[in-house]
């Protein structure tokens, strides 16, 4: 059984990413996976604060010199077979505790530690306003998941429009991404 961290982030717990998420995390509990789901906005996250000239001990020994939540969440998705990012869009662009983690796993993992290289992941943006940001939001996720080595499997958009049929979609995308952490994907890249 695979272990797969679903990383979400969203003010609201019952609106369209808290949804988008239950469907995901429905499809791959069906596939059997084990889950963990880590909420972000719950979590005691602060913003990197570029000490040490701009690169403190995160460049000198791949750890943030924050002590709150960071920590044990970043060791949690270095033993994950999978990742799930999934975050609300705000101004075209992940939510702001959603990046006040990832900018601080950036700069620990592809600069020192590497921990998260070839990870497949699967992204997802949702905006409940007019949806235009969320290519944007996708593509910003993707250019970090990058910087670290993941791969995306796959990238959604959630919208308002769209929710109707892309909702039941997700439950099928977290099915065979779960099949696939088990039995390996067909893609090169």
């Amino acid at each position: 059984m695979k272990k797969v961290i679903v990383l979400w982030s969203s003010p609201n717990t019952d609106g369209l990413t808290a949804s988008a998420k239950n469907q995901f995390v429905s499809g791959l509990s069906q596939e059997g996976a084990e889950v963990e789901e880590i909420h972000l906005n719950k979590m005691k996250l602060e913003h990197c604060r570029a000490c040490g000239n701009g690169w403190g001990s995160c460049n000198k020994n791949g750890k943030c010199a924050i002590s709150d939540d960071f920590a044990g969440i970043y060791e949690k998705l270095a033993k994950a077979d999978g990742i799930v990012w999934i975050s609300a869009v705000y101004w075209s662009d992940m939510t702001e505790c959603f990046k006040a983690f990832f900018d601080r796993l950036r700069r620990c993992d592809a600069t020192h530690n590497h921990f998260l290289a070839e990870k497949r992941c699967v992204l997802i943006a949702c905006a409940g306003g007019t949806g235009r940001g969320t290519i944007e939001c996708l593509t910003q996720l993707e250019r970090g998941l990058t910087h670290m080595g993941m791969r995306a499997y796959d990238r959604i958009g959630v919208v308002r429009y769209n929710r109707d049929y892309i909702l039941p979609a997700l439950c099928e995308a977290g099915k065979t991404y779960a099949e696939r952490l088990e039995t390996g994907f067909d893609m090169y890249y």
